[in-house]
Parts: C-alpha cells; sequence; structure tokens
C-alpha cells in the first residue's frame, strides 16, 4: 500500500483493520493515516481512503456559515416579478405553500423535504457533531446523527431546485421584470457551504473519532 503523509497522527480504533478496494476488491490492510496522508491500493493503485487536513475544523466552518445562510434563505424573498400590473415575491417556502393552493401538495411536502428538512439536518447535524469532536467530545446521540446525516444527504437537493429555478429564470426574463434580493444569494452561498461541508468531511476519520470518543466517555468497566 502507498502512503503520502505529513502532519499530526491520526488514530485508528482497530489498527489491525483491513481494507477493500472499491475497484479491484484486493483485501490489504488499512493502517493509521497522518493528517494530509492519503492510502492507495498497492495492486492497482486507486484511492482506498485519505486523511484530509483539518477534515473536522473545515466541516463545522462549512455547516456554521450554512446555519447563517439558511436563516438569511428564509427570511428575505430571492425573487421578486412585476408583469401587466402585478407583483410576486417568491421565497423557498413560498413557492412550496404556492404549490399547496395551487393543487399540488404533495409536490409541496417533497419540496419542503428536499429544499428546507434534509439541508437543515445535514447542516445543523454536522455542526452538531464535528465540532465538539474537535475537542475529543461526543455529544449524546452524535451515533445516530451521524447515521442519518449520511441518509438525509442524497435527498439535500438545494443545488438541483437552484439549477431548475436558473432554468426557470431564462424563460420567465422575456415575460416579466424580475428583481434578486438577498435569498437569492444566500441561496447560492448556502449550496457553496453545504458542497463544502460534505466534500470536507472525511467519513472514515469521522466514525473512527466518534468510536474513539466514545470510548473515552464511557470506559468499560473493571472488575
Amino acid at each position: 500500500m502507498k502512503r503520502h503523509h505529513h502532519g499530526l497522527a491520526w488514530p485508528r480504533v482497530d489498527p489491525d483493520e483491513k481494507v477493500a478496494c472499491h475497484f479491484c476488491d484486493a483485501i490489504q490492510d488499512a493502517p493509521a493515516l497522518k493528517e494530509g496522508e492519503a492510502a492507495y491500493c498497492g495492486h492497482c493503485g486507486e484511492l482506498l481512503y485519505q486523511n484530509r487536513p483539518r477534515s473536522l475544523s473545515r466541516a463545522t466552518g462549512y455547516a456554521t456559515a450554512a446555519i447563517i445562510f439558511t436563516i438569511l434563505t428564509h427570511c428575505f424573498p430571492f425573487l421578486s416579478m412585476k408583469a401587466a400590473g402585478a407583483y410576486t415575491e417568491l421565497s423557498l417556502v413560498g413557492s412550496s405553500i404556492a404549490l399547496a393552493n395551487d393543487g399540488y401538495p404533495f409536490l409541496a411536502f417533497l419540496s419542503i423535504i428536499f429544499t428546507v428538512i434534509a439541508p437543515l439536518v445535514l447542516t445543523g447535524g454536522l455542526l452538531y457533531v464535528c465540532g465538539p469532536l474537535q475537542y475529543g467530545k461526543a455529544l449524546p446521540g452524535s451515533l445516530a446523527l451521524t447515521r442519518w446525516i449520511q441518509r438525509s444527504e442524497p435527498w439535500s437537493m438545494l443545488e438541483v431546485f437552484l439549477l431548475g429555478f436558473i432554468v426557470s429564470l431564462l424563460k420567465l426574463g422575456h415575460l416579466a421584470e424580475l428583481q434578486f434580493h438577498i435569498g437569492l444569494w444566500s441561496l447560492v452561498a448556502l449550496v457553496i457551504c453545504i458542497a463544502g461541508a460534505m466534500a470536507g468531511i472525511d467519513r472514515r476519520e469521522l466514525w473512527d473519532r466518534l468510536e474513539i470518543a466514545y470510548r473515552k466517555n464511557n470506559p468499560p468497566a473493571t472488575r
């Protein structure tokens, strides 16, 4: 197994753990990694896993910024339209309410799940788990919440909503006078922050540090 490294050690729970290459299925050792270190398959050279530098602190920073932008996104409209004397303001939650009022309650429900609840679980969960974990502490419910973070990640579709919104703007621009507001720019920043948080976190390291923190806080009983 090839390795490139520098920095502080990343403690592993089980030093004798094995790992399978996702490309060629070769079974090999999974040694402890240092910050910035990457482990590659000794058979095919594919990346097995890596210890990203300052993984937890970057995830915490992005998650904190995402929470702030989430508040701004929901407090301010992201678009106003003026056409034929009618004036309309749109917001993230307001668009879901409009779907419900137009006779599409199921689509409104899905919109709330994908654009409001799932992103909040991701950002709030990362902040709750990764913040204390930087100092070797795991708050109550961190293991269960981490599982929910991983489950909700595929269902966070703010970027899909933003892409569809941009496509809609290309059509609406010829029909109405459009004006962009704080909510839109906050939404763009929110999408970037969520992507940065999820790209920065190393899931293998996260689970290892969680287990280490739980073992430290709940040592086995001795007779």
